[in-house]
């Protein structure tokens, strides 16, 4: 049986969503924390963080199900699998499986999320997505690095 090849076009396309979404939250994070919190800003920072969220386990999944006995059935196993298989730098596997948990609260525990941890998220965590979307670029720039290959 052959492996399936990563689809270069469907990962392109979620990379992209990421970048736009975390360029949303980088003109949010710019505001004054009064204005952003008295505001709709720190709903839409929900909105654009859990749609960059959303893409990140996305791509990994995609990348996970190309890998024979790498499938995950949760976000975080999702994280600790693409660290097994060299995919993500193993020092940012609790980063990620982090980034995991917020994004389940986000989904489920939404109504106990603040503006002051939105704020502060925005304000000193957005480097995290390009520890992750750098090393997805290597992935698709170097395949066989990692026993995949790229349609």
């Amino acid at each position: 049986m052959t492996n399936l090849k990563l689809e270069k076009d469907i990962i392109l396309k979620r990379i992209e969503g990421i970048e736009g979404e975390i360029k949303e939250l980088q003109l949010l994070r710019n505001k004054p924390f009064d204005e952003f919190k008295n505001g709709d800003s720190w709903k839409l920072t929900q909105f654009h963080l859990h749609r960059a969220l959303e893409g990140v386990f996305n791509i990994g999944n995609h990348i996970l199900s190309r890998i024979p006995g790498a499938t995950a059935t949760q976000y975080k196993e999702i994280a600790v699998k693409l660290a097994e298989n060299k995919i993500i730098p193993n020092e940012f596997t609790e980063k990620l499986v982090e980034m995991a948990k917020y994004r389940n609260r986000i989904v489920h525990f939404y109504a106990q999320i603040t503006p002051e941890e939105l704020y502060k998220l925005i304000n000193d965590d957005l480097s995290d997505f390009d520890v992750f979307l750098s090393a997805v670029k290597k992935v698709l720039l170097n395949p066989s690095d990692f026993s995949l290959e790229v349609d």
